[in-house]
């Protein structure tokens, strides 16, 4: 049964070596948040970009899977890490929700200024696509991936996109236009988790199709109630054919 309402929290972490101090810190934000339905961390937020330890990212990428496999439970996790395909190594998200892995995308728009294109392979954009957890359509945009108009096109009848992020702070005020926008445009939540390291933008939280906005640059967790009904009024009165 598909319902009014989710309980919502994005997580704003830094990033810190050695990795262990990451998926403890994601570990505790999980316990401290029993009761809610989906839980967004930051992009590569377990090992950050470290291209000079490729192999060793990717293999505690695995085994933090394996572990927030056990510790997600009925919530629906979602985090990006670093992964080895047949292609080379991509950026993953990866959305957990009862003990499994029920989507998994490479990020396919990489950012050129940042250098992911010599160490990274771009994912294939027809994995961007909507996908259900509790009678709830999610989508994910990763960081720069929500530049995009046709990746917004690829999501249209999402409930809630999400939206992992490692933002520079430069262009912070390019995130705070584009996050609500695209909440608008789709008829949907948005939701964003950024880092919290010191050259990051922030500006997490959550942005609602009708102009509403929980943001907090210092909080460690930002929470919310999305509420579902508001976007089938929404979608009635102002008719867009998604």
């Amino acid at each position: 049964m598909r319902p009014d309402s989710i309980e919502a929290a994005v997580l704003q972490l830094r990033n810190r070596t050695p990795y262990e101090r990451n998926l403890s810190a994601l570990l505790k934000a999980l316990e401290s948040l029993p009761d809610a339905d989906l839980i967004v961390a930051p992009e590569v937020c377990l090992t950050d970009y470290d291209y000079d330890h490729l192999d060793a990212a990717v293999r505690f990428g695995e085994e933090s899977e394996r572990r927030l496999l056990e510790a997600t439970g009925e919530r629906l996790l979602v985090f990006t890490r670093l992964a080895r395909r047949t292609e080379g190594y991509v950026n993953e998200a990866v959305a957990i929700h009862g003990g499994r892995v029920v989507h998994r995308q490479a990020k396919h728009r990489l950012f050129l200024p940042g250098g992911e294109h010599r160490h990274l392979h771009p994912g294939p954009i027809d994995a961007i696509v909507p996908f259900e957890v509790d009678g709830v359509r999610y989508g994910i945009l990763v960081c720069f991936e929500l530049r995009f108009k046709e990746l917004w096109k690829r999501l249209e009848g999402c409930d809630v996109i999400l939206v992992p992020a490692q933002w520079g702070l430069p262009r912070k005020r390019h995130l705070e236009i584009l996050a609500p926008a695209l909440a608008v445009m789709n008829q949907c939540h948005v939701a964003v988790a950024d880092s919290a390291r010191a050259d990051m933008a922030r500006s997490s939280g959550f942005y609602s199709p009708d102009g509403g906005v929980v943001r907090e640059d210092w909080a460690r967790v930002i929470a919310a109630k999305l509420d579902l009904r508001m976007l089938r009024t929404i979608r009635r009165m102002i008719p867009m054919g998604h």
